[in-house]
């Protein structure tokens, strides 16, 4: 019997170890996600029993004003060669091992090439979506153009489909500075095509047109899993909205895919405010009517709890009474009206039901703190006063409640602050003893913010982390014993709980306490000032914990009493704290903090200069050598010196014999240059020279004159006194 034909040498063997380990990934990525949608499509029946999009009793009919759509199509599929030429693309592209920029456009002009035609299975694919994404973060206007008329009139499909909605999802992020741009400059949108066959429209026209084809489904989508992450991404883009990190979590999901390409410049999240034409206004408009319209009171509450359609009403809700007034929400159209019809909002009423019943909820309580933050001033008083007002504490102690609680301590007057401030303060013991701090930072920060008197709650928080020294530092940062040598050694902090939202959350107390001049400041940083030299070392190797440390540092309410304090601990471990990856950025913040003290500085910068070889062989070392100058200290230290001082301040040395004839008092210790000091040597002589004129032309004085001046003197007396 023949053997089979293989072929033999390393080569081949890897390339089979490395397609079998690329098999192995998808095949575990492929279980996780089926595993995901098992767990969410029970949550979701748990929660609410939304109708799904492949049965048949609800294809291309109305329930409950909602248009569902019809059934996915299926686009084909790719053979195994293009298969294995696009997962070799996508290879290359993500290591972006390119000469030069013209080599990969060239590149780039290939894939696209080869890609004609097959847009649509190449998105829809489980191994090759992942290349249109970075074929999308790498294109050209024309060629996002060129994709947009591609998927055009499949819109309604895409965004519905596991891979390709990451697709359409990257699409409508990079094309967006494109409409602006051509807003700025009408001649680009209209620029002819290197394409014969290309049809020349503007980016602002493909989103209008995207649009179009949505718009009857828009109910829908706002909770099918993978078109609602879309449409919110779509929504922002027509508001002009910058789509910032911070509301990533309200516009993907957390087990959302990361795709890059290596030193490219452009990344998936990177709008900012932009200008947007009036056709997008007038659209967003559009979105906002067609998502609620035709939806009663009761089915958009009913969103409020949904995992997926909470989101999206919240983006609505928000972009609603942002772009178009705090007016509109009178109007009986606008979304937040629908959700709270009853005028006035009293107990008893469906709105105070609805309001009530959101403040507890996982889910709904987000939708309560978007109608808090962005609901006109005359609504946000009456549910305040109606729902809140008593009942400021207990809210601060519920775990979700708080939230809610925080976002109203945001928009209190200094009065109703202030009654607020003695109901949350009660609670501070017990909400110390369950580690919910996010409350109290809150409080102290709109204390501070309103001019609200803070001593009350300093007084609080010195008996919940009260020690047998008083005040402890150490247990508001949950700082461990001190580590073990191997640890120091290693630049590494074990433990799991490092990074614990309790750490974090103490971390951020900790710092906005310092923020506020006067007792509640002092609390901290008398305690620092107390540590031993062993938990100093400690605090500042932990990841968490040293960024209060580096706060204290840089504070404008530390003393130079407590920062020449706290530096004097770390003498000696310099050098093994700038190799520590949480630590250097303590080496760092003492640059800042010996303003004043620039002998310390000096001191530190000795250490320093010392651990020179050890130093520049870590990475982390090198960012410390480098933010302290020490190439300059080692190869003119008298130049660095003088730099130092002078940014230090003189506060903490004598000034040099060179600056007592300087003409600029404010830099002591400055050197003058050759023509600076003739300047002066010539002023100085023209200055006497004008002096010795002035002297004698002046009479003499009262005091030392003469016998015949005092004759002349007495004369011109007697003949005034005549």
């Amino acid at each position: 019997m023949p053997t089979e034909n293989r072929k033999r040498g390393r080569r081949e063997e890897k390339k089979r170890k490395r397609e079998q380990q690329e098999a192995d990934k998808e095949a575990k990525r492929h279980k996780r996600e089926e595993n995901d949608e098992e767990v969410l499509q029970q949550y979701d029946d748990e929660v609410q029993p939304f109708p799904e999009q492949n049965d048949a009793s609800y294809q291309d009919e109305g329930a409950n004003g909602v248009t569902h759509p019809g059934a996915m199509p299926f686009y084909g599929m790719l053979d195994e060669d293009e298969q294995e030429y696009f997962k070799r693309a996508d290879e290359m592209l993500e290591l972006n091992q390119f000469g030069d920029p013209e080599e990969r456009a060239m590149f780039l002009a290939n894939v696209w090439k080869e890609a004609d035609g097959k847009e649509l299975k190449i998105a829809n694919s489980q191994s090759c979506s992942r290349l249109m994404e970075r074929l999308i973060l790498l294109s050209t206007p024309d060629q996002l153009k060129r994709l947009f008329q591609k998927f055009s009139s499949h819109f309604l499909h895409l965004v519905q489909h596991r891979f390709a909605s990451h697709c359409c999802e990257a699409l409508f992020i990079q094309a967006a500075p494109v409409v602006t741009q051509e807003l700025a400059n009408p001649d680009i949108a209209l620029a002819p095509s290197s394409d014969p066959d290309a049809v020349v429209v503007s980016m602002e026209n493909l989103f209008l047109l995207t649009l179009a084809e949505l718009t009857e489904h828009l109910g829908y989508l706002m909770t099918d899993r993978f078109a609602s992450h879309v449409l919110r991404v779509l929504v922002v883009i027509l508001s002009g909205s910058p789509l910032e990190k911070q509301n990533k979590s309200a516009m993907q999901s957390k087990r959302k895919e990361k795709i890059g390409v290596a030193g490219a410049e452009k990344t998936e999240f990177a709008l900012e405010h932009r200008a947007i034409p009036k056709s997008f206004e007038e659209a967003l408009e559009q979105v906002i009517d067609k998502s609620v319209s035709g939806l009663d009171s009761n089915y958009l509450r009913t969103l409020s709890t949904h995992p997926l359609g909470n989101p999206t009403l919240q983006m609505l809700l928000k972009l609603e009474l942002k772009h178009f007034g705090k007016s509109r929400a009178k109007e009986e159209k606008s979304i937040i009206h629908k959700l709270l019809p009853d005028d006035p909002i009293a107990e008893g009423t469906e709105s105070a039901a609805f309001i009530n019943g959101l403040v507890y909820d996982p889910i709904g309580s987000r939708l309560l703190e978007t109608i808090i933050e962005n609901a006109p001033g005359k609504l946000f008083k009456t549910i305040y006063s109606e729902f809140f007002k008593e009942r400021m504490g207990s809210l601060a102690r519920n775990e979700i409640a708080g939230y809610v609680a925080g976002k109203i301590l945001e928009r209190l007057s200094k009065e109703d602050l202030g009654d607020a401030m003695r109901q949350i303060v009660d609670q501070i013991p017990n909400l110390v003893e369950r580690n919910r701090t996010a409350i109290i930072k809150t409080l102290i920060e709109r204390c501070a913010a309103r001019d609200v008197d803070t001593l009350p709650i300093s007084k609080q928080l010195e008996l919940a982390y009260r020690g047998p020294s008083g005040f402890e530092i150490s247990r508001i940062l949950k700082l461990s014993e001190p580590q073990a040598e191997d640890a120091k050694s290693n630049g590494k902090v074990h433990g799991k709980s490092d990074h614990s939202p309790e750490k974090v959350h103490g971390s951020l107390l900790a710092q906005t306490m310092m923020t506020v001049n006067g007792p509640l400041g002092n609390l901290i940083f008398d305690s620092l000032a107390r540590l031993s030299p062993e938990l100093s070392l400690n605090l500042a190797r932990d990841p968490t914990a040293s960024r209060t440390l580096q706060a204290a540092l840089n504070s404008p309410h530390a003393s130079v009493i407590f920062r020449r304090k706290m530096i004097q601990q770390f003498y000696g471990h310099v050098g093994e704290l700038a190799l520590d990856p949480a630590a250097s950025r303590v080496i760092d913040a003492i640059w800042e903090g010996t303003h004043g003290l620039a002998f310390i500085r000096e001191r530190i910068a000795e250490e320093l200069a010392e651990n020179e070889s050890a130093l520049r062989e870590s990475y982390v070392g090198r960012a410390v050598w480098r933010n302290w100058r020490m190439d300059l200290y080692k190869r003119k230290r008298a130049d660095w010196v003088k730099q130092s001082r002078y940014t230090a301040g003189n506060e903490g040395f004598q000034s040099f014999p060179e600056s007592n004839g300087d003409a600029n008092p404010k830099q002591p210790g400055r050197h003058l240059t050759a023509l600076e000091r003739a300047r002066q040597k010539h002023a100085a002589s023209k200055s006497a020279a004008v002096k010795k004129n002035d002297a004698a032309k002046k009479p003499a004085r009262r005091g030392t004159a003469t016998g015949s001046n005092r004759t002349e003197l007495a004369e011109k007396s007697s003949a005034v006194a005549q």
